[in-house]
């Protein structure tokens, strides 16, 4: 009886995407090739190129296997960059795999590819949460739940003692998405990490559709207050900024700052403190919140609503 195989093993190769650029081609520049091989980029690229004399640079490879460990192919990354508008070298003369496009909108298109979205805004990332990500969100809602289950009408807080490089702002944003939140304000001592909330917001595929808010980065952009009003109210909406700024109070009238009034009249779903602890306790920081050492209060919430 011939031996017969009812469970193969799984394949070893490792598939990917890979790009790669010609230099110093005048009629391919903004062109580069989109391939699929089972070898490494550098072997597949060098079989296709040992025999011309163009120099090349390969630009950048990713994974061709999706989550649920099937893989797919070089025709399927051509076919979503084509619907979005991307043509290829000498279009309709010959089946070429060179497009007009970059690394950022191939990359789109793999994790559009991965995840079987649309991935409208080209977003390049799709990872999914760690073990210890998902362990603080869902015992952040419990614990919400449970509190809103009290009914008692207090706000429930809850802290996440997070170390350097746990993720906290993609877990937040997942903390938020699974419970439903719409208006998200974080606040922080540290305006610096600003970077860090936009990039995992606006380039993660499961926050497709998010808006971030923040302070304009030029003279001439529009403010927070009109980045609020001019947002679509039915999509999430990430507001971040400084304890300075928005809890800071006007000089000359000791109130609210008359740009940061809709900040405090609008009702958060969620509210972040983000590096509380590199100004909560100094003396200029209690003075944000009009307090003098005897009367200040550790609770910062009710300056945010």
């Amino acid at each position: 009886m011939p031996d017969m195989m009812f469970f193969p093993q799984k394949s070893e190769s490792k598939p990917i995407i890979y790009t790669y650029e010609h230099i110093g081609v005048k009629s391919q520049e903004g062109y580069i090739k989109v391939g699929y091989t089972e070898k490494t980029a550098e072997e597949r690229v060098y079989e296709i190129e040992h025999t011309g004399a163009v120099p090349y640079r390969i630009l950048a490879y990713w994974s061709a296997m999706k989550n649920d460990g099937s893989c797919f192919s070089d025709h399927d990354v051509h076919a979503v960059l084509k619907k979005k508008g991307f043509r290829q070298l000498n279009e309709g003369d010959d089946r070429n795999e060179w497009l007009r496009c970059n690394i950022d909108d191939v990359e789109a298109a793999v994790t559009s590819v991965k995840t079987g979205t649309e991935n409208i805004e080209n977003r390049t990332k799709d990872f999914k949460m760690r073990p210890e990500q998902e362990d603080a969100v869902n015992r952040t809602m419990t614990y919400f739940q449970s509190a809103y289950a009290e009914n008692s009408g207090r706000t429930p807080k809850f802290l996440w003692n997070a170390k350097m490089r746990f993720g906290k702002t993609f877990a937040s944003y997942e903390l938020a998405k699974k419970m439903g939140f719409k208006r998200i304000l974080i606040l922080t001592f540290k305006p610096a990490v600003q970077t860090a909330w936009r990039e995992d917001l606006m380039t993660h595929i499961d926050f497709e559709g998010w808006q971030f808010i923040c302070r304009p980065e030029k003279h001439g952009d529009p403010s927070t207050d009109e980045q609020y009003q001019k947002a679509d109210k039915n999509r999430p909406i990430v507001c971040f900024g400084s304890f300075q700024d928005f809890l800071g109070v006007n000089k000359e009238t000791g109130g609210i700052k008359a740009k940061n009034e809709w900040v405090h009249t609008t009702n958060w779903d969620l509210v972040i403190f983000d590096e509380y602890h590199f100004g909560a306790w100094k003396d200029n920081a209690k003075k944000l919140f009009e307090s003098d050492e005897d009367s200040y209060e550790e609770d910062l919430s009710k300056y945010c609503c």
